[in-house]
């Protein structure tokens, strides 16, 4: 088999994908081995690959490799989520497009619509995942949608539902007016945002006095029932029993008294507008005050509205600004900054509005999961940072609104059978249904054309909180094989942004349906942002394509440079400088399999260099490889691989391969190829998991391979003992290397020229490594005295000191010269540094720090000093 000249990625990334596709590699089925399982985070099934899925299934891919090549069984579950909020937003766009509105559709037709969409794009990110080199079992491809796993959301609701653990309500909810759907509190985002405080005057009813009350939302005050006030404001007491007049609506309403209001902000009065603020609702149960609902669910102004009504909420807050400054009813504007909440999906300002909804009971819920993570530890957060956030949310948790007005989602399973609130039964069909309304009612002539299903769809986080169950059957059949090998999974990679909305929910319903963790490890990977610390997005336009980069740099390119910089919850700066390194590496590792391919190989006898080499890699090998197994224990995944780059790019490529290189046109032993080849295979190993195409090439290159040889099969090496004092030896003779090296580029000593190395062994240094000192610094002979040479270049490693004789190519006099220039500036140096520190005033007033600095300085100068006088010495 030729071997390239360049590494061309794409030239063999979809060869080796399509042959890992073929042989299978990817797929799991229950064995006799250890089962190592992870499920994908979901992406939205219309979304496309951006940064943030690149870096988190990049992960994944490493975690799922190095798990096969150890020997377990690897399944890598992918698939995604229904995304109702953002799916059905799209579809409605695209119909709006196409002159349909909604609103004429049935339930039907309007989800024969979202199918339509949903299989036109509904696989293009998983395909994309492809191109990343994402191993995930392919068969197993599961969607929040599917007949299964929707059978498996109703059958949790029924569960819940009979458990009393679901029930309906009228309350306070966060409605996404651009999605016309409430939000649970975790989808409602929180931002700082400059607005306007108006202060408008309420005129008392039958006289000419005014009562001025501070809002932000002067749209509102045509919702208004009453006016607050604390009871112990004296400023108010002659108000009791008083009413106020609305501005603009000319309404009556009645002024009451609530120490709930802040006598400090504002005036002190509070305007009470129970159907848009969840505290005013509370006043207004308190007191049984009247409700006006002003808007429609797109946020425009409804009836209620008197002249404002179908103009939007921000258009009517200027508007009614205007107004009321002209009819002499606004005392005066500030500017404010408040917290707005927006939807995390839409971007829209969120707007509070009472509405029946179905609820989930989670006080109960959660102390297994609480549990789980900060007691017992059964489910690990790595960070581990990120457990007090999960605390501070989980001991703080509210009752989670489940239902949303929506049509693209699984149905809510409640079907009413009459007009009163209670006039429905619960079921996981409509047969079963019915059989419940006839006991329910005692009517035995009811037929399914009595029973309505509720028309809202389940909150798209109430499937995917099934996830790792479902995926595998365990909802409806948990007794099922596969559930009970494959669960509970072994780890979770995903973003920090969703701990709440599902890694905190996963682990409730594991343990309320398993009885079990869903997965025992939770790595949260950091967001990626641009050198400005920017969160990449397409509005900011400053998110690069991630298949553009693959096309640019290849996908093992991309994916060391994502990692390299990516630690555990860590925000990652991208750069695509990161990603010109990773292909960088990529090039040095084929250069590095080139090299000792293009070896002409004899039967001749092993040098002693190359014997060396080959026991201090062996045994750096090892220790690196402790190293890397230590980090991936503590999921520190930049680490590992940063400890694989050095081994490979420092230890291998720089050291290895120059100690066993033969000389100019001379053939390699037999003994070292074959031991060069062995250890590059495991270097492939361990590189394999974040470089697949590149280590399965040269792999495949390597020798003839049967196809159950492949490299994603193969095996992890073998972890042994290594010698910890040999490796040290070595170290000691690099800097010898580097020494003799110095003195050559110094001096210009050309590497041809053979040169002599002599040695006051003052460390009782080994002479272990005395032929690879030879071998990289050209070397003739190394010897030992107990005599300085004189005549000669010198230089130390510690307290050793070394002499290269100095040779015709050398000019004595003019090295003297340079020597004792030298050392007159060094003297000089320290005469000044030493003069600072004679002076008691700087010594006792400047911070320790900087008299520390030059201190170090002086003993830096003594030591420097102390080498060119011995140097001089030499050379007289």
């Amino acid at each position: 088999m030729s071997i390239p000249t360049h590494f061309d990625p794409k030239a063999v990334e979809s060869k080796w994908y399509d042959y890992w596709m073929k042989n299978n590699y990817f797929h799991s089925e229950p064995d006799s081995r250890t089962p190592y399982t992870i499920v994908i985070p979901p992406p939205n099934v219309t979304g496309v690959l951006h940064m943030g899925h690149m870096l988190n299934n990049t992960i994944q891919d490493v975690l799922i490799r190095r798990a096969r090549l150890k020997g377990f069984n690897a399944c890598w579950v992918p698939g995604t989520d229904h995304a109702s909020i953002a799916t059905e937003a799209k579809v409605v766009a695209k119909l709006k497009a196409e002159g349909i509105n909604k609103a004429d559709l049935s339930r039907e037709e309007f989800l024969k619509h979202a199918w339509e969409w949903t299989d036109k794009y509904g696989g293009v990110i998983l395909e994309q995942l492809k191109k990343l080199g994402a191993s995930c079992d392919w068969e197993r491809t599961k969607f929040t949608m599917d007949p299964d796993m929707s059978a498996s959301v109703i059958k949790s609701f029924v569960d819940l539902y009979n458990k009393g653990l679901i029930y309906r309500g009228y309350r306070m909810v966060n409605w996404d007016p651009e999605a016309k759907t409430t939000l649970s509190d975790e989808e409602v985002i929180y931002e700082e945002r400059q607005g306007k405080l108006y202060h408008i005057k309420y005129q008392i009813e039958g006289t000419e006095e005014y009562i001025t009350i501070a809002t932000t939302r002067p749209e509102t005050i045509l919702g208004d029932t009453a006016i607050c006030i604390n009871p112990n404001d004296e400023r108010y007491t002659h108000l009791k029993d008083k009413k106020a007049i609305v501005p603009i609506a000319n309404r009556v309403i009645p002024i009451i008294f609530d120490e709930y209001v802040d006598m400090e902000f504002g005036t002190g009065a509070l305007k009470v507008t129970p159907a848009h603020d969840v505290n005013d609702k509370d006043l207004g149960e308190r007191h049984n005050l009247e409700i006006i609902d002003i808007f429609n669910e797109d946020a425009t102004l409804n009836s209620f509205g008197l002249h404002y009504a179908g103009k939007d909420r921000f258009v009517v807050r200027d508007e009614i600004a205007h107004e009321l400054e002209s009819i002499g009813n606004l005392e005066k504007v500030e500017t404010h900054i408040n917290k707005v909440g927006t939807s995390e999906r839409t971007k829209a300002v969120i707007e509070p509005r009472l509405s029946d909804q179905w609820f989930l009971k989670m006080e109960d819920l959660v102390k297994p999961a609480i549990k789980a993570v900060l007691e017992t530890e059964e489910v690990k957060l790595y960070p581990s940072r990120f457990n007090n956030t999960y605390r501070h949310w989980m001991e703080n948790i509210r009752d989670w609104n489940i239902s949303r007005q929506l049509w693209w989602g699984q149905q809510i399973p409640a079907y009413y059978y009459g007009d009163g609130k209670e006039d429905f039964v619960v079921a996981e069909t409509p047969e079963k249904a019915l059989e419940l309304a006839k006991e329910k009612t005692g009517n035995g002539a009811l037929t399914a054309a009595n029973l309505t299903q509720d028309v809202d769809a389940l909150d798209t986080w109430f499937s995917s909180w099934l996830w790792p169950m479902s995926v595998f059957g365990g909802i409806m059949n948990p007794e099922n094989e596969e559930f009970k090998y494959y669960y509970p999974t072994n780890d979770l990679v995903t973003g920090p942004d969703i701990l709440f909305f599902w890694v905190a929910r996963m682990i409730i319903a594991g343990y309320e349906y398993a009885g079990d963790k869903p997965f025992t490890n939770v790595y949260l990977t950091g967001i990626v942002r641009d050198k400005q610390r920017r969160k990449m997005s397409k509005s900011l336009g400053n998110s690069p394509d991630p298949l553009d980069l693959i096309e640019k740099f290849g996908a093992d390119g991309v994916r060391v440079g994502l990692l390299l910089s990516a630690s555990a919850g860590n925000d990652i700066l991208f750069d695509e400088e990161l990603c010109a390194q990773g292909k960088g590496f990529t090039t040095k590792v084929w250069n590095a399999f080139r090299l000792i391919k293009g070896w002409e190989v004899a039967d001749i006898e092993q040098p002693e260099h190359s014997k060396k080499a080959i026991e201090w890699y062996e045994n750096k090998l090892q220790k690196t490889l402790a190293e890397i197994e230590d980090h991936f224990e503590k999921y520190r995944i930049s680490d590992a691989l940063m400890a694989i780059y050095k081994l490979v790019w420092d230890d291998f490529c720089s050291w290895f391969l120059e100690m066993i290189k033969p000389g100019y046109q001379q053939p390699i032993d037999n003994a070292t190829l074959s031991k060069a080849i062995e250890l590059l295979e495991s270097n492939l190993k361990l590189l394999h998991p974040f470089m697949p195409f590149l280590t399965e090439e040269i792999w495949q290159h390597i020798a003839v391979r049967t196809e159950k040889e492949a490299l994603i099969i193969s095996e992890w090496p073998e972890i042994k003992s290594y010698d910890e004092k040999l490796l040290a030896e070595f170290d000691f003779a690099a800097e010898v290397i580097a020494g003799i090296r110095t003195i050559r580029k110094d001096k210009n000593i050309a590497f041809k020229d053979a040169v002599e190395l002599k040695a006051i062994n003052s460390e009782n240094a080994s002479t272990a490594f005395d032929s690879v000192i030879s071998k990289l610094g050209n070397v003739s002979t190394v010897s030992y005295t107990t005599e300085k040479v004189s005549g000669a270049l010198t230089f130390r490693v510690k307290s050793n000191e070394y002499f290269i004789p100095v040779t015709g190519n050398v000019n004595i006099e003019d090295e003297i010269a340079k020597l004792q220039q030298e050392l007159d500036y060094n003297r000089g140096f320290l005469k000044s540094v030493q003069g600072k520190l004679s002076n008691e005033k700087f010594v006792n007033s400047a911070p320790e720090k900087v008299v520390a600095i030059e201190r170090q300085k002086e003993a830096d100068a003594l030591s420097k000093i102390a080498m060119l006088e011995e140097s001089l010495a030499a050379l007289k």
